[in-house]
């Protein structure tokens, strides 16, 4: 229970919506309470003794207290909606910012699905039950002990009845709710699989059309929902047990009143007004064990939402800025001293192993090897997107742990193996790399990238749409986008995750040409293709993990036989691509 509590901290300005509503929502019970008492003072006094005079007074009681009860429920509505949407609001607002602070690391703790989840179906179950839950929660244990206590105060004896069948009917629904408390969260994870089967196939629609997987993932997706059906299914089997268990008890409650009450008449010990009263009021506890009844079972499923939400929120940052972090850096100079590096510290095996690698301000590194030789993992410990498990990292002669995260970052400028694209302009894309970048700019940026050519073919130019993801550039496009948008951040220390693979040859070299204008910058270049690298000041060589080998493309070439077999390998290749089109 403590983990709602603790969401309801996230009311903040809306505390006071949530405290108007409850108090109106009191008003409104108490004057509901009184109705059945004034309608018995009718039929005893009024129509008993023939008073015409008296019934419509009461009446007029009535009728106030039913049409003041009216107004206090729409503002109670309007209070209570507003309360509950502005803590859903505020509760996704808390989980976006924090997952904006996760490291990799943390982010490797959730499934992106989940998250979606957590921060879309969790937060509007929470929602839910302070919308639809908190008038129950409120009445229903108001109008328990006052209806109780009212019906005790009309005839003693009478309530005897409903005080036995009433624990007969909390019985039921406590093991209704033990039954259906654990399967919420069983609910909500095949939620998660859903919402992962969805996200993945739409996200490769392209690719699922191309192979033509349709029906296989179709097949994916019928399994994954038939899975959440079933679930939803058994869990609301058990939740709705409630309802017949409460019609049983109160018409079984109804049917002994009005047994021992209809005998209290004929002997003259009750009056007929008392005995409508009196109804009215066992129908108001049994109604307000019910509310009871559908608050835990809201409760339950809000519980469920609620501990998965604040795992997000609990999530501990393993990446943190120190105090009086730096936040200048001096210069692009790289050092891994005796670095090694796992991604969980559970794992037996390290990615990365012993390395050792000094890389000086203004240097063109190239780094080779091969396919999960961890290239990528060793240039994501230099932003410090990962903190090493071994050793030390330092950038312009610090170690990476000592600098603010934000100044750190804007110093180092990342163009990823994935080239990912947001909806909206080329112009708003380029300037998440500087949001202050003039057009002047922006177009330098482009041309040393090799965009402005197919940018200055658009009809729109820098304000053409990219569509979601970049879907209207091709792959090249994208890669030059991307390449100028790192430009833009006009870092101290750029690095290309094999960032030039989809463009030709030919404007590859230009790229080099163009960068290699930087000279204060440091340029790191992860690539498959030794001619991306051979130009360069010096090359790495990894190999599962470890550097084998440094040097210039000559040293490595006469010394190296991992450099040698990836250099004749692709030579040969280009040899035979170009003898095939002379051929042609």
């Amino acid at each position: 229970m403590k983990e709602l509590v603790r969401l309801m901290s996230y009311l903040g300005p809306y505390k006071r919506s949530m405290i108007t509503a409850v108090i109106l929502l009191l008003v409104e019970t108490c004057f509901e309470l009184i109705i059945p008492v004034i309608m018995a003072d009718i039929i005893d006094i009024g129509v008993e003794q023939r008073d015409v005079s008296v019934i419509m007074s009461k009446g007029i009681q009535m009728g106030v207290c039913a049409v003041l009860a009216l107004i206090t429920g729409l503002l109670y509505a309007r209070y209570a909606a507003r309360a509950s949407y502005g803590l859903g609001s505020r509760i996704r607002e808390a989980q976006y910012e924090k997952v904006q602070k996760y490291s990799f690391a943390n982010l490797d703790h959730f499934d992106t699905s989940s998250l979606v989840t957590r921060m879309t179906t969790d937060v509007t179950v929470i929602q839910n039950s302070i919308n639809g839950g908190l008038r129950p929660m409120v009445r229903g244990p108001v109008m328990l002990i006052l209806g109780i206590a009212l019906s005790v105060w009309m005839n003693a004896k009478l309530a005897v009845v409903f005080m036995v069948t009433a624990p007969i009917l909390a019985l039921i629904l406590i093991f209704v709710v033990k039954k259906v408390a654990p399967m919420y969260g069983v609910l909500q994870r095949a939620v998660d699989k859903l919402n992962n089967v969805v996200q993945e196939g739409l996200t490769a629609i392209r690719a699922v059309k191309a192979f033509v997987r349709g029906e296989y993932e179709e097949e994916k997706f019928n399994e994954v929902n038939n899975e959440l059906m079933q679930t939803g299914q058994k869990t609301f089997h058990y939740a709705v047990l409630n309802l017949p268990a409460f019609q049983i008890t109160m018409y079984a409650s109804i049917v002994l009143i009005m047994w021992f009450g209809g005998n209290m008449i004929i002997s003259d010990k009750l009056q007929v007004g008392e005995l409508t009263g009196f109804l009215s009021y066992v129908l108001q506890v049994m109604n307000s064990l019910m509310m009871i009844s559908n608050v835990f079972i809201l409760l339950t499923r809000s519980l469920a939402s609620a501990v998965r939400i604040n795992e997000v929120t609990d999530e501990k940052l393993n990446l943190v800025s120190p105090e009086n972090a730096v936040t200048e850096i001096a210069d692009g100079s790289v050092d891994f001293r005796d670095v090694s590096f796992k991604y969980r510290e559970t794992a037996k095996e390290y990615a990365l192993s012993d390395v050792e690698l000094h890389i000086s301000s203004g240097e063109t590194v190239g780094i080779l090897g091969g396919t999960g030789a961890s290239k990528t993992t060793l240039v994501q410990l230099i932003p410090r997107l990962y903190d090493v498990s071994k050793g030390e990292v330092y950038v312009g002669g610090r170690n990476v742990k000592e600098y603010d995260l934000k100044a750190l970052r804007d110093a180092v400028g990342i163009v990823l193996q994935k080239n990912l694209l947001f909806s909206g302009t080329i112009r708003e894309n380029l300037q998440w790399g500087n949001k202050e970048a003039d057009d002047d700019t922006i177009w330098e940026a482009c041309r040393k990238a090799g965009a402005a050519e197919f940018i200055e073919k658009m009809p729109d130019g820098l304000d053409t749409d990219l569509g979601q993801g970049g879907v209207n550039v091709s792959g090249g496009q994208k890669q030059r986008l991307c390449i100028a948008r790192a430009l833009l951040k006009d870092p101290k220390i750029l690095i290309f995750d094999d960032s030039t693979s989809a463009v030709d040859t030919a404007t590859e070299a230009n790229i080099r040409a163009a960068l290699s204008e930087l000279k204060s910058v440091t340029k790191i270049i992860i690539a498959q293709r030794i001619t991306s690298v051979m130009n360069t000041d010096k090359i790495v060589i990894m190999d599962d993990g470890r550097i084998n080998a440094i040097g210039t493309h000559d040293e490595l070439l006469a010394e190296n036989s991992i450099y040698q077999e990836i250099y004749h390998s692709q030579m040969r290749e280009g040899a035979e691509d170009n003898g095939a089109a002379d051929n042609g």
